[in-house]
């Protein structure tokens, strides 16, 4: 069992003050859509779902959208040099730009959330087709982010208006992805970013974890997972702690000029199959030493799975009151060590791993040291 130190929060949620169903779709702003598409479906086992682009009147951007369960990630690219996609891609390479929630009744939320301290960046409009109408709105945060709010009571087509349905595969092995689990987020102020979190969009507190208690021999970092009430939306909002050398919070910060997603956190059903045939896909994950599954059985007690298999696999376990969690970590999506993913498997457990966060921080020490950026 992990030793780290949980704070939860007492209160009772008051879930009406900014019902969100769930995340609505991920957005990732990329150098070339067209390229983009095909590796992460390659790696990932997505479907390309739909399209939009010149061939459907969008003359400034093009943007794919790939589906796996209840996946929906969007890759978005520029035609122009100056537009500001382009000025975001050049600026912190290829990475999230909008985490959107499915809420009903947009304009009261919308108001609720401006009114709460909200960044308002466009109020709720209209946009629609022959399939319906879809109202949408969006809402600032940290760095260059925004959170789009997505009505879709009136639609019935596949997305979004605009998109043409495309429904085309990229041979690879299935991956056993069912749906988004939680997306870490690296800023400068975790308690500025959790406060904010908490009032504009209702998140309440799950657990937080100060430097002493996640952190290796030479570095640390301070986190605060926040969760709206329906438990589908999870932000571990993360701040580097002074160390010895830089952290992986710290190095990302860096490379990514300014505040982001640093990881999103896919779920599966059956994370050995997930892992093996995402191997055989191409991604790369990070390694874990054998003894980390040497004092695996003491520490996590009696499990489904073979330590023999996960230490083959390099999966990582972890334990707490409710039950258990599975996870791995993948290497970076491009040369800039920042955007990544993770692969999680949950059986009871609502944490993040904290159990195995020192394993993880020398996993990626290690890469780091690669880098000559530790």
């Amino acid at each position: 069992m992990s030793n780290a130190k949980i704070e939860m929060k007492t209160e009772q949620f008051v879930s009406d003050v900014f019902p969100i169903e769930d995340i609505d779709y991920v957005e990732i702003l990329v150098g070339n859509a067209r390229q983009a598409v095909f590796y992460y479906s390659k790696l990932f086992g997505f479907r390309i779902a739909a399209y939009k682009g010149l061939e459907t009147g969008h003359r400034d951007v093009c943007s794919y959208l790939l589906q796996q369960g209840e996946i929906n990630l969007i890759l978005t690219s520029t035609y122009e040099p100056e537009h500001p996609i382009a000025k975001f891609v050049h600026t912190h390479g290829d990475g999230v730009k909008d985490i959107a929630f499915r809420v009903k009744e947009i304009e009261k939320l919308y108001q609720t959330a401006i009114d709460n301290g909200g960044i308002p960046l466009e109020p709720p409009q209209i946009i629609e087709d022959e399939y319906g109408k879809v109202k949408i709105a969006r809402i600032g945060a940290y760095g260059e982010m925004v959170h789009t709010l997505v009505e879709r009571t009136e639609y019935a087509g596949l997305f979004l208006p605009d998109y043409k349905e495309v429904n085309q595969s990229v041979s690879s092995y299935d991956t056993c992805l069912t749906r988004f689990d939680h997306l870490a987020i690296n800023v400068e102020s975790m308690d500025e970013w959790a406060k904010y979190y908490a009032k504009v969009f209702g998140f309440h507190l799950l657990n937080s974890f100060d430097k002493d208690d996640i952190s290796s021999d030479t570095s640390s970092l301070m986190t605060k997972a926040m969760q709206n009430d329906t438990e589908r939306v999870k932000f571990p909002i993360v701040e580097p702690a002074p160390g010895k050398k830089k952290s992986q919070v710290r190095e990302f910060l860096d490379y990514n000029r300014g505040e982001g997603v640093g990881h999103i956190a896919l779920e599966t059903d059956d994370i050995i199959k997930s892992v093996e045939n995402l191997e055989k896909n191409g991604l790369k994950f990070l390694y874990t030493p054998d003894a980390y599954y040497t004092l695996l059985p003491e520490r996590v007690g009696e499990i489904d799975e073979s330590v023999d298999r996960l230490n083959r696999l390099n999966i990582l376990v972890d334990r707490d009151e409710e039950g258990y969690l599975l996870q791995i970590f993948a290497q970076p999506m491009e040369d800039r060590p920042t955007l990544f993913f993770e692969v999680i498997q949950r059986k009871g457990s609502r944490g993040f791993g904290n159990g195995n966060i020192r394993a993880l921080f020398e996993a990626i020490e290690r890469e780091q040291l690669k880098r000559g950026n530790l």
